[in-house]
């Protein structure tokens, strides 16, 4: 059968056209390759370079925000210096805020010669001598008042500690829900339990005197020298400065409180032995002597009554003294 020659020509076009076609990427294949490698080395490099970028970056806001932690802490330790000069021994007039009395010195002045002369005249109506007296006069008007504020400001400050784990996990919640920090501390001033409530009550007093928050909680340790409380106010300084996920370190925080609370119960519960056995060997003289007064009065009364058994009795209390400190320094156990 004749082949149509339309056909045979249609062939030989698509013939020349596959062979020039082959020819030009025979020629142009290693042109074509390399500028196919180029915009890929180009593409890899330009990614590499701006994931360098961003590395670089994120080290210098790593390395910024460090810095600023640092700086933080320094000032934080800065003030601290400052502060432990009163920490240790407090003023009178901060020792009566601490212990939530509503006092001035002028109060606490008139309530010591109160007591002064209440204590002297007792100690002169049972028949005490001039000396013991006028002993007992002085221990009235300079001890036992700052022993009661004392005894008061210790036991606000074990009820602040007991409350501060709350009062922070529920700044932690309210953080978690969206409010700030500020309206956190607003609502522990108004929800708390006491002490906690009085004392942030205050803090949101100083921040609408134009005070930041920072800056109000430094002013809460200053009043509540405790460390839980010095361990909120660097959380919330370092936060001021540095930023970074607070919920976060307030639930750190919460947490080290709790266990700093149980670590306590457990020394307590572990040193009641002895300071059970420190209570009896300190009373034990006091009951004897007492004992041996209502039994024979004159056998013992001669210890307040001839003045070398005077003497005997102000080395005996002194010495009595000496031993109860050095056990009650044995015992008393911090953390």
């Amino acid at each position: 059968m004749p082949i149509n020659p339309n056909i045979a020509i249609l062939a030989i076009a698509l013939l020349v056209m596959l062979s020039v076609g082959a020819i030009f990427y025979a020629t142009f294949y290693q042109r074509i390759t390399s500028e196919k490698r180029k915009e890929k080395r180009f593409s890899m490099v330009s990614s590499s370079a701006t994931d360098r970028a961003e590395a670089n970056s994120r080290k210098v806001d790593t390395a910024q925000r460090r810095r600023n932690v640092q700086a933080t802490l320094k000032d934080i330790e800065v003030k601290q210096k400052h502060q432990a000069s009163r920490g240790r021994n407090p003023p009178m007039s901060l020792r009566l805020q601490q212990a939530g009395l509503k006092w001035k010195m002028s109060h606490f002045i008139i309530f010591s010669v109160i007591s002064a002369i209440v204590i002297g005249t007792v100690a002169k109506v049972l028949g005490a001598p001039l000396l013991a007296a006028l002993g007992a006069t002085f221990a009235g008007g300079f001890g036992f008042p700052r022993f009661v504020v004392n005894f008061l400001r210790k036991r606000r400050m074990n009820a602040f500690i007991n409350e501060l784990p709350n009062a922070v996990e529920v700044i932690v919640r309210g953080v978690k829900a969206g409010l700030p920090l500020n309206d956190c501390v607003r609502m522990i001033a108004i929800d708390a339990n006491e002490p906690v409530r009085t004392e942030f009550r205050f803090a949101v007093e100083t921040m609408q005197m134009g005070m930041t928050i920072d800056q109000a909680v430094g002013r809460l340790y200053e009043r509540v020298p405790l460390p839980e409380v010095n361990f909120f106010a660097i959380v919330i300084a370092i936060q001021a400065k540095a930023g970074g996920n607070l919920s976060e370190a307030l639930g750190n925080l919460a947490r080290v409180l709790r266990e700093r609370k149980k670590m306590r119960a457990k020394i307590q519960a572990m040193s009641m032995e002895a300071k059970a056995s420190a209570v009896i060997i300190g009373a034990m003289p006091i009951i004897v002597a007492v004992l041996v007064y209502i039994t024979s009065p004159d056998y013992i009364s001669i210890l307040w009554i001839d003045p070398i058994g005077q003497i005997i009795m102000g080395i005996s209390g002194l010495w009595m003294l000496m031993g109860i400190l050095v056990m009650r320094k044995m015992i008393n156990f911090d953390i």
